[in-house]
């Protein structure tokens, strides 16, 4: 069956980086960082065919939508994690009580083995070399899934990894979803996916066989919370850049926004002076990224229909109404929403941008928390007693006060959701601690007392330990 040779195939592919990495487990920092600068110079001089490859596969990719989402993020961690690898990498001094004494502990961070990463379409450049960025730095070889609906950029990938680094380091694998399946049922030393909370499930499930550890960096309806005190105008020059940036489809995009009562036509008419500004033309605009492909196109367009059906206004943005031939859809705004609407109910993933009024915060609040936890949450005020309230009374994985998106190039923070919209996180240590192990290491020089404690325990170990200890 096709089936059994791909996994064989995928098989030999792990077999071989394993063997591998056990004639070198524990790389000295000197090879880390010589891999870290062959992914920085791969970068820096092939950006121009990345963006080329980026742009052939979405039909229409706006190149600085690919250089800073792709090229400047993940050479900015690659520089992170090269200032800091030797601070990394040193053994980590823990307490120890009297009782353990005399001995010394510490903890030291040992590669983990051979890391598996599935990347998802929408930035296969910074998803696919991010991750890899931090196994490297921490001492692993990869082996990386790309996606199938970015086939140039997957090919441009795979035959510079192989010009720029030797055999059995990093493997690129292509092909479709039932190689995408095969590959997450291998037993890696650790498996990381980035992609929909659907397919998460299964990637977990099929891990769980081989007791393989996952990171999970799903997604998520990402609210958008703009408060009373908040000008209108300087909320949306904040947020309306996190949402066009790669026409929306980003993990981490304004999914839908709280706007109060009263303001929803102030903030209609901001939103679309800014978008116009910005784009003074959607179809056949350079600076402007198309939808991926057909399917998710019409996705979209079913969303946008569902919603005006429902008695929700639409509102498309800008002088012209894009190109269904390019897929350039522009930025629409959806008001008069509800829960029964589609667009409410699934991650919207592209221009759309529902807007929801409230009387009170906390009606916004409630709203939130009533569904699954969002990747990340955003809010727009700067009043602190309200910043306060919102992160103190909301889980997400992370949150923008003022800005949007951008929490996910701080490269000191660490990136991941929580609960339905992920597991575990990386980036910057993080990164380099999730894609190893801490192993803890107690040790004892010449002498040692724990002979005092063998049995039979008289009055002396008795008041040693109840008296002195026990409290």
């Amino acid at each position: 069956m096709i089936e059994d040779a791909i996994k064989t195939d995928l098989t030999d592919i792990l077999t071989t980086l394993k063997n591998s990495f056990k004639k070198t487990p524990f790389p000295e920092i000197q090879q880390r960082q010589q891999d870290l600068k062959a992914l920085k110079a791969l970068l820096l001089e092939n950006q121009d065919a990345l963006i080329k490859a980026m742009d052939q596969d979405f039909g229409s990719r706006s190149s600085d939508d690919s250089k800073i989402g792709d090229i400047l993020t993940t050479v900015q961690g690659i520089n992170y994690s090269l200032d800091r690898l030797k601070k990394w990498m040193k053994p980590s001094k823990r307490h120890l009580s009297m009782l353990l004494q005399p001995a010394s502990a510490r903890v030291e961070y040992q590669p983990l083995g051979v890391i598996g990463i599935i990347v998802p379409w929408n930035y296969p450049v910074f998803l696919g070399l991010g991750p890899l960025t931090a196994a490297l730095a921490a001492g692993n070889k990869a082996m990386i899934k790309m996606s199938e609906y970015t086939p140039h950029t997957a090919s441009i990938i795979k035959q510079l990894v192989d010009k720029y680094f030797e055999p059995n380091k990093i493997s690129i694998v292509e092909g479709d979803a039932s190689v995408a399946a095969a590959f997450s049922s291998l037993p890696f030393d650790h498996l990381f996916f980035t992609g929909s909370t659907n397919v998460g499930k299964l990637v977990m499930r099929a891990a769980a066989e081989h007791l393989v550890p996952v990171t999970l960096e799903l997604g998520g309806k990402s609210p958008a919370i703009i408060a009373d005190d908040m000008d209108i105008n300087t909320a949306v020059e904040r947020f309306i850049l996190g949402k066009t940036l790669n026409a929306g489809q980003t993990c981490v995009a304004p999914d839908y926004i709280f706007c109060p009562k009263g303001k929803t036509q102030q903030l209609i008419d901001a939103i679309e002076k800014t978008f116009e500004r910005m784009y003074p033309s959607v179809k056949d605009n350079k600076d402007y990224t198309s939808v991926i492909n057909p399917a998710q196109h019409a996705r979209l367009q079913l969303l946008i229909d569902d919603a005006q059906a429902k008695g929700a206004v639409i509102t498309p943005l800008g002088s012209d109404p894009g190109c269904s031939k390019t897929r350039q859809m522009p930025l629409t705004l959806i008001h008069g929403v509800n829960k029964e609407m589609l667009v409410m109910q699934q991650e919207i993933f592209g221009p759309l941008l529902p807007i929801v009024e409230y009387d009170a915060l906390q009606q916004a609040i409630d709203y939130i928390n009533a569904d699954e936890r969002p990747l990340a949450l955003y809010i727009y005020s700067f009043n602190k007693a309200c910043q306060d309230q919102i992160l103190k009374s909301t889980h997400s994985g992370g949150v923008c006060i003022n800005d949007a998106a951008f929490h996910v190039a701080a490269e000191d923070l660490p990136f991941g959701g929580v609960g339905s919209s992920g597991m575990g996180s990386y980036h910057g240590s993080e990164g380099f601690k999730t894609f190893s192990h801490a192993k803890s290491i107690l040790s004892r020089g010449r002498v040692s007392f724990g002979k005092f404690l063998f049995p039979p325990f008289g009055t002396a170990v008795h008041n040693l330990i109840y008296k002195l200890y026990i409290r």
